[in-house]
């Protein structure tokens, strides 16, 4: 596999909601679980899946672990071995949050890209934005680095994930977001990442 990016997921849909621009052929997403709803089930939350990477080509697994009951000590070998085996240059990891498995996962995540000498070193960590971490901060986003994004396209995959387009990630406040960035960094539209580590 010719990764150069691997992405950390807490659920099917954060992955487009953060980090759109680095998803193509070279990425790799690793989603920590999925579950049944009253209103949709798992299967067809992965047949939407299915549909948002055929579009945009990254590659993924979706892990068994119990949504909501995500537990930090329990996700650091998994994402450990997921780094051990694509060797990536870049790592994506969900910001602090108020929502349980956002936090364990981000946890989780920084432990397993710790200095190591048994683990693959991975030079660029960065920490992706979400919805909430505007909405309800818990922890400071430090934008430092801004990509540019085709606001439009990244609308449109994520209407694919139709079971999960809700008011608090609406595509109008997910317009308004990149707009903010893009006045930050002087685009017109951008996702912006806190840079952990970067060689």
């Amino acid at each position: 596999m010719n990764i150069k990016t691997l992405v950390i997921s807490p659920h099917i849909d954060d992955e487009v909601l953060g980090c759109y621009t680095f998803l193509g052929p070279k990425t790799f997403v690793l989603y920590l679980g999925v579950e049944d709803r009253s209103y949709i089930t798992a299967s067809e939350r992965k047949q939407e899946l299915v549909e948002v990477s055929k579009k945009l080509g990254f590659q993924y697994e979706v892990l068994d672990f119990t949504v909501n009951a995500y537990q930090a000590n329990a996700l650091i070998s998994p994402i450990e071995e997921k780094i051990n085996q694509l060797k990536p240059d870049y790592i994506l990891i969900p910001a602090n949050s108020y929502n349980q498995d956002h936090r364990a996962c981000h946890d989780a995540a920084i432990t397993a890209t710790r200095t190591h000498d048994q683990n693959f070193f991975v030079k660029n960590v960065l920490i992706y934005e979400q919805p909430q971490s505007i909405l309800w901060p818990v922890a400071s986003f430090n934008a430092q680095l801004f990509k540019p994004v085709d606001i439009q396209d990244k609308i449109r995959s994520y209407q694919l994930y139709e079971s999960q387009v809700r008011g608090h990630r609406s595509p109008e406040f997910l317009s308004t977001l990149a707009a903010l960035r893009g006045k930050q960094s002087n685009m017109d539209y951008a996702e912006a990442f806190e840079v952990r580590r970067m060689s």
